[in-house]
């Protein structure tokens, strides 16, 4: 059954007043918050370096706005050395539709095994803490709290046309494919959620899916 497509988002010149009302929320709560992250940030890090030899940030090229690239930041989750062949096979038959087989049994679509994963990488991906680095992405203006979430240029190029729609917006922290179901929903579905978003982002949806997003988090639902 094929999926209906949302009509084309645009990103309409003369909401300058939600932008800039965006950008100041932006800031507002990352400079809030950046205290109390600051150390739990501190905490994670001395964890991460305690549990497993390798970098405490993982830092990776992401594709956001329009295409362009950042560093995008995030706590080290994994143990070093991982398949990064295997994450990237996985990852293109996720955007290309064809993991359905592979997960048939599960709930959640991810590019790794749970051995992969560090002691505290689980706690960190679990609660989410392990994106608080990129609170400083948000600072500098690369990411938003709330937007779809970046991929890597690779796996962009294998966007079809529809889904490239997806970078009409800056990237986000969160997003409202993330509160409806984040490792448990197909990429089609993502990228629908996304245009849904980029079609009727307002000041108060950022803020009702940062609500969802905290409730979310809290329940543990979907972070894998």
């Amino acid at each position: 059954m094929e999926l209906v497509i949302f009509h084309r988002p645009r990103v309409l010149l003369q909401r300058k007043g939600y932008q800039v009302a965006k950008r100041l929320l932006d800031l507002t709560l990352s400079l809030l918050i950046l205290p109390f992250a600051l150390i739990i940030m501190f905490v994670c890090a001395v964890a991460i370096a305690l549990d497993s030899p390798g970098p405490v940030l993982f830092v990776q090229t992401r594709v956001g706005k329009g295409g362009h690239r950042f560093k995008l930041y995030k706590f080290r989750t994994m143990y070093e050395n991982c398949d990064a062949e295997g994450h990237r096979a996985f990852m293109k038959a996720f955007i290309n539709g064809q993991v359905d087989d592979l997960a048939a049994e599960k709930t959640v679509y991810k590019p790794f095994s749970d051995r992969q994963l560090t002691r505290v990488g689980r706690i960190l991906r679990k609660t989410s803490l392990d994106e608080l680095p990129q609170l400083f992405n948000v600072i500098r203006g690369e990411m938003s709290l709330v937007g779809p979430r970046p991929n890597v240029p690779w796996e962009v190029e294998e966007y079809r046309g529809w889904h490239k729609e997806r970078l009409e917006v800056l990237p986000g922290i969160t997003g409202l494919a993330q509160v409806r179901g984040r490792s448990g929903l197909r990429f089609d579905q993502i990228v629908h959620y996304d245009i849904e978003y980029i079609e009727r982002r307002s000041f108060k949806m950022d803020l009702q899916i940062l609500w969802w997003t905290v409730v979310s988090v809290l329940a543990g639902k979907g972070a894998h």
